[in-house]
């Protein structure tokens, strides 16, 4: 335990994020924080980034931790700058990300009585954070902070507020930071119980037409060395869902693409028709399996892999839970596997791999491609060639979004980085700043549509500010697409509100900002003007691609159907 004379509780919370090996808090000061921004100005520790929005404070600090395993750390005050950043808190709620926010609060004396930007933080946002905190003693202060990012990085993950009124932050007290903690009402468990494990093993043994089915929670544990281990000695089918995406190497053949709502053909059927289901590190949600009635309706085994207990047959009852970090219960799978007797029936799994390689013959991601207009699956699949798959590729939500979901391939962990549970828009330029932050020499590119980026595109001056360069790829349809798309499909072509006018002219937008902006209408200047962005390594690029306004993503499940109910196109409607 570390000691120090007397500081006051602004100090104490600048020492001890130091102490936790931060380097970056993203936030945007107010009056209940300003005796914390005075104590961030006197330190060398950590680098303050000053967002231009609250909501993006939040959402650079969740990529930053997306991206790097590291705690990602945001800083708002009292009132209207935590209202602004519950939307960050859900969205890294819903994809259980680590995360630690501070908010100011008005002074303790205030508290209840209406004051000047006050407003019942711990309430707000209990929903959307695995946990809260209201200091109340400065005394508490460290303890506390300690709590927090122990509750953010155990367990299942996820954000962790603690809400400091203003007086709080200005009192003295004596400085000890505790080196660990312990909590008696919280104790996640980490090891997989071995006889389930052995149970599991037997299962997939026997399997005839066995299914691996992995989600963020592989991820989340680092545990994808286990998982392409796994898979290839196995010699099973994987998928990956939105969230795993990179988790099992997309580049081998064992990959069957992403499943559910606009998932593979091959990775739906196979999910669908298996006898023996391994979900590890998912949670069987509305997006992956469609109607649950419908997923049960056919027979099988289902071993589920999870942190988290209340997930464990929450949407689909399962045969052999196994409770644990996925990590370690696929080192132990691993190990038991080493020295198992038996192994999978070769002439089984041989005819399991021919029935799925008849539905890959469907070629469920084939489109056509155009002389006279930009096609949005062309552009993403220049971004990958150029790239050679190796960039941090963040997005907002819409058909752009599963555009780079199922074009862009992904052999590796930590670099596809979206809001997949809340599905929230704006997030793609915060991102793309929080992953450059915590990544500083990799090769960053947000992929977004025109109704996404006017979100938090004034985040474009704190890029410019500390000379952050990803390449804005806009896939500019103007309309909401996919909103159009299922106004389309299932509101007889009315289109009430989703078509975008009155854009602004995204490249001079771009320079104003002190950018590089370009437009690109002509398919044959798309490769050219992706290599000469991509060139431009010192520069933030934003290419406003305008494209086919008619294209949908397809397959697609529609709500309430059934996984093998897919529409593989137009001709389907």
């Amino acid at each position: 335990m570390s000691t120090n004379s007397d500081l006051t509780g602004a100090e104490i919370l600048v020492r001890c994020l130091a102490e936790e090996g931060v380097e970056h808090v993203f936030g945007y000061p107010g009056g209940a924080v300003l005796y914390i921004y005075d104590a961030i100005y006197k330190q060398d520790k950590f680098q303050h980034v000053l967002v231009r929005h609250e909501q993006a404070a939040l959402h650079a600090a969740d990529a930053y931790s997306r991206s790097s395993n590291k705690v990602g750390v945001a800083l708002v005050t009292s009132g209207p700058g935590v209202t602004n950043a519950v939307t960050g808190l859900a969205t890294a709620y819903m994809d259980s990300i680590p995360m630690i926010v501070i908010s100011g609060q008005v002074p303790s004396s205030a508290i209840g009585q209406d004051a000047f930007q006050e407003c019942d933080t711990v309430g707000i946002t209990r929903p959307c954070v695995k946990h809260n905190f209201l200091v109340k003693d400065v005394r508490d202060l460290a303890l506390t902070i300690k709590k927090a990012f122990y509750i953010a990085t155990t367990g299942r993950p996820g954000p962790v507020l603690i809400d400091i009124p203003k007086d709080i932050s200005a009192h003295k007290c004596a400085y000890s930071y505790p080196k660990e903690v312990e909590m008696r009402s919280y104790k996640p468990v980490d090891k997989g119980h071995s006889g389930q494990i052995r149970k599991a093993l037997q299962l997939l043994m026997q399997a005839e037409r066995p299914m691996i089915y992995t989600g963020g929670g592989v991820i989340l544990a680092n545990a994808s060395a286990e998982l392409n281990k796994l898979v290839d000695q196995l010699g099973f089918p994987c998928t990956n869902t939105l969230m795993g995406l990179g988790a099992y190497r997309a580049s081998d053949e064992k990959f069957v693409g992403m499943p559910g709502m606009h998932g593979t053909y091959e990775a739906n059927m196979a999910m669908q028709n298996c006898d023996v289901l391994i979900a590890i590190g998912a949670r069987f949600d509305d997006r992956v399996i469609g109607n649950p009635k419908h997923f049960a309706s056919q027979q099988r085994k289902i071993i589920h892999i999870d942190i988290d207990p209340s997930s464990i047959s929450k949407r689909v009852k399962v045969d052999i839970p196994i409770v644990g970090n996925v990590k370690d219960v696929l080192q132990e799978l691993l190990s038991q596997l080493s020295v198992a007797e038996n192994r999978p029936n070769p002439a089984s799994i041989s005819a399991w791999w021919q029935q799925i390689n008849e539905w890959r013959k469907r070629d469920c991601l084939k489109y056509v491609d155009s002389s006279v207009v930009i096609k949005p699956q062309s552009v993403v699949e220049k971004v990958w060639q150029i790239t050679k798959g190796d960039a941090f590729i963040t997005s907002d939500v819409g058909q752009h979004q599963m555009w780079a979901a199922q074009y862009y391939r992904f052999d590796k962990p930590r670099r596809w980085i979206n809001s997949g549970g809340l599905g929230t828009m704006g997030v793609g330029l915060p991102y793309a700043m929080g992953v450059q932050m915590a990544n500083p020499d990799a090769t960053v590119a947000c992929i977004t549509g025109e109704g996404s980026i006017q979100m938090c595109i004034q985040e474009l001056a704190t890029c410019k500010q500390y000379h952050l360069t990803p390449k804005i790829i806009l896939l500019n349809n103007r309309f909401l697409g996919m909103v159009r798309q299922w106004q389309q499909i299932d509101y007889s072509s009315r289109y009430s509100e989703s078509y975008m006018e009155s854009l602004p002219d995204f490249s001079k937008l771009a320079e104003a900002y002190g950018h590089v902006g370009m437009k690109i209408e002509n398919p044959a200047d798309v490769d050219g003007a992706l290599h000469d962005a991509f060139a431009m390594k010192d520069r933030l690029v934003f290419m406003n691609f305008i494209t086919d306004q008619t294209e949908n993503v397809w397959p697609m499940v529609k709500t309430g159907k059934g996984l093998s109910e897919m529409l593989l196109g137009s001709e389907d409607l």
